[in-house]
């Protein structure tokens, strides 16, 4: 007659005991189970934004061409010994942030559509059924990325170009004037960035999103420059007006035209843009499939 086997020790025994108001009867799983939150979204995507070659390489480049650009800028200017006519050096860093401004665009086009590129969509929805969720998520990393480089390299440059033309009759910027030449700027091409985060959604193409993006920057702009006719002359102002350089142009003080814009209207009008470009991308990733 064989010996029936030994008990099972009760600390190897499983766990058969259900936990209160468990789906599951008759076993708790050993893992915590853990309710998620935006908290773990943003965790994640900044984890992924950080952890790719693209962002490193656009965000150098743009640091590298918005600092270059404006030291070249105003050692041209300062070396040409000009009487400056009490302007505000500040609105040399425009040439810089305007070349920068396309790899804003291109790095939050990636953001996003780089994802349906490779596939690994599916792997981020999985992790994270709250499709909305991803998508604020990675609107909120790269607005502040965006913005904090942004504002980094628009304030350097702009106390280097006051160090460089002081004593060139240049006028001494204005707290305002120094506000909507760092803070303000910054926070028009962090928008800029999102609007081109939601087209990348939109669009899941990164060539296509991108095209798309700085089309909408310069294409306005080079037709109002060959609108001759006097019929289109309402159309050619309203594009010089409302077209992203000349937008810019504005939180330093110049501006291709007398009317139209002003002040801080231009992160209002790119604040409404993004909104409803963001709004429609939240619609779309909630009916499509990934």
């Amino acid at each position: 007659m064989s010996t029936p086997p030994p008990p099972m020790p009760q600390s190897a025994a499983p766990d058969w005991q259900a936990a209160p108001n468990s789906p599951y009867p008759g076993y708790t799983s050993p893992i915590p189970v853990v309710r998620t939150h935006l908290g773990h979204a943003l965790t994640s995507e900044w984890t992924k934004i950080k952890s790719v070659r693209s962002t490193m390489w656009t965000l150098g480049v743009f640091v590298l061409l918005v600092v270059g650009i404006g030291l070249l800028t105003g050692a041209v200017v300062a070396s040409s010994d000009p009487d400056l006519g009490g302007e505000s050096p500040l609105s040399l860093g425009f040439f810089g942030l305007l070349l920068g401004a396309m790899c804003i665009i291109t790095l939050g086009v990636l953001t996003t559509a780089s994802e349906y590129g490779t596939g690994m969509i599916r792997t981020t929805m999985v992790a994270c059924p709250s499709r909305g969720r991803v998508l604020a998520a990675k609107a909120l990393v790269f607005f502040l990325i965006a913005f904090v480089v942004t504002l980094v390299c628009a304030t350097l440059i702009g106390f280097l170009h006051v160090a460089m033309l002081e004593g060139y009759n240049a006028k001494d910027p204005s707290g305002e004037e120094w506000l909507k030449g760092t803070v303000g700027v910054s926070l028009y091409l962090a928008l800029l960035g999102t609007l081109s985060l939601a087209i990348g959604s939109v669009v899941r193409h990164s060539a296509g999103a991108i095209t798309i993006m700085i089309g909408a920057v310069l294409a306005p702009l080079v037709i109002a420059l060959f609108m001759f006719s006097s019929s289109l002359q309402d159309v050619q102002q309203a594009l010089f007006e409302y077209s992203i350089p000349n937008q810019m142009s504005i939180f330093y003080a110049n501006s291709l035209t007398e009317s139209g814009p002003s002040g801080w209207d231009p992160l209002w009008i790119m604040l409404v843009v993004t909104g409803a470009a963001l709004g429609g991308a939240f619609a779309l990733l909630e009916k499509r499939d990934v």
